[in-house]
């Protein structure tokens, strides 16, 4: 069986975002482990594993068996500039149907971090989501403590919606996570989170 490998790649002002190589190991790992304590207090307890190249090696199959069956959009920001990975966007959990939608997940290391670079990013993969893609709503949580999370949603257009008790476990733990969304056409106005 031949598997298509589609090649996703995203232009934004300072940034390249593509589907993760083999070739990117190093870099990731590097700056995943420099990041680590910046890291892990918003996400997932990471596995044993998690550093290692065969993780890593998975984690690129995976993002091109996602992309190639449309089930995600796994990407990793490039600078441009000088090729430093800067983080990565997922547009994960895409369903079709009535729904038409998807949940977007994102990380920055952390000397890239307040840089502007994921608002980039996370405009452009809205803009491919809801015009390439055909998607209404995107989705998107993180902490209520995560006050530079909330307000990049909130600058990149997405709308608060709620509170989900024990949404995800981070770092070990069962955390309540604000909710937010952003429609394809959006007629609610702004609103504020509680």
């Amino acid at each position: 069986m031949l598997l298509l490998r589609r090649k996703i790649r995203i232009e934004t002002e300072r940034l390249t975002l593509r589907t993760p190589q083999h070739s990117d190991f190093r870099s990731w790992s590097a700056l995943r482990v420099a990041s680590r304590e910046y890291l892990t207090q918003w996400e997932p307890a990471w596995a044993e594993d998690h550093l290692t190249r065969k993780a890593f090696t998975n984690r690129v199959y995976w993002a091109q068996r996602s992309v190639n069956g449309g089930t995600a959009l796994p990407l990793f920001l490039i600078r441009r500039s000088d090729d430093a990975l800067v983080g990565a966007i997922t547009l994960d959990n895409i369903r079709r149907g009535p729904a038409q939608a998807g949940t977007l997940g994102y990380w920055t290391g952390q000397p890239f971090a307040r840089m502007g670079y994921m608002r980039e990013a996370i405009e452009a993969v809205v803009h491919q989501a809801f015009n390439r893609l055909d998607l209404s709503r995107i989705e998107a949580a993180c902490l209520p403590s995560n006050a530079a999370s909330r307000g990049l949603l909130e600058k990149t257009g997405f709308k608060y919606e709620g509170v989900a008790q024990s949404y995800l476990q981070i770092n070990g733990r069962w955390r309540t996570h604000v909710l937010y969304a952003s429609l394809r056409s959006d007629r609610r106005g702004r609103t504020e989170a509680g």
